[in-house]
């Protein structure tokens, strides 16, 4: 008899190379290419491109898009393995994708069942020891083990399982554009924590305004009213 397990990884596998196809082309993650438009990947998951949210405007315009199970498209119609995919975009093209996977549709697969099926696309894999960031945000650290890698000269795939509800992921990275993002992000960051004093200072003397223009306004209104 076929065992539970057995039969998950076949699924899952089947999948992989369903959306994948049979070559080993580390360019891409099922349809979606490395370096393609904020645009096509929006178009292509049945997203608006203004749904994507900026992380950064200077030195470079860096932005995510998120897809998950709740938004309706042909993805989730097709393939019930995933749970979410964030795409990352420099520039308005794309440089990493972060993978969820649903537990649901990995329930009872092993690291290295997840790895078998992989493989069965990207070759055999490495275990290297190290931890890959999974969050865009420097101000919350979410960095995961690798359990296994994929990777060539260009691209990086990156295994791991969340501790937050227990779920596989895997990350792929464009080798090039993260090292550029990575000295963009810092170099935003350095900016927006020179100029916060500034900012702060603006929305302050705004918002005295705007208080003392509502004043005004309500003064104009109670005053003739007034009768003591």
């Amino acid at each position: 008899m076929i065992s539970f397990r057995t039969l998950a990884t076949s699924v899952l596998c089947a999948a992989l190379f369903a959306s994948m196809g049979g070559a080993q082309d580390l360019a891409k993650y099922r349809d979606f290419q490395f370096g393609m438009s904020l645009e096509s990947v929006a178009k292509q998951i049945h997203l608006n491109a203004s749904a994507a949210k900026t992380t950064h405007q200077r030195p470079a315009v860096i932005q995510t898009l998120l897809w998950d199970q709740l938004s309706y498209s042909d993805l989730a119609a097709k393939d019930r393995s995933l749970r979410s995919i964030r795409f990352d975009f420099y520039n308005g093209e794309l440089f990493k994708m972060v993978v969820t996977y649903d537990p649901v549709g990995t329930e009872g697969l092993t690291t290295d069942d997840m790895v078998e099926a992989i493989s069965g696309f990207y070759g055999p894999a490495t275990k290297p020891e190290r931890t890959i960031a999974v969050s865009t945000s420097s101000l919350y650290e979410d960095n995961q083990k690798v359990l296994a890698c994929w990777e060539d000269a260009q691209y990086s795939y990156n295994l791991f399982r969340s501790p937050y509800g227990n779920a596989f992921g895997l990350i792929a990275i464009s080798k090039q554009l993260d090292l550029v993002v990575a000295d963009a992000s810092r170099e935003g960051d350095r900016l927006d924590k020179l100029e916060a004093p500034g900012k702060e200072l603006a929305r302050r003397v705004k918002q005295e305004e705007d208080t003392r223009v509502t004043q005004e306004k309500a003064r104009l209104i109670s005053k003739p009213k007034f009768r003591p």
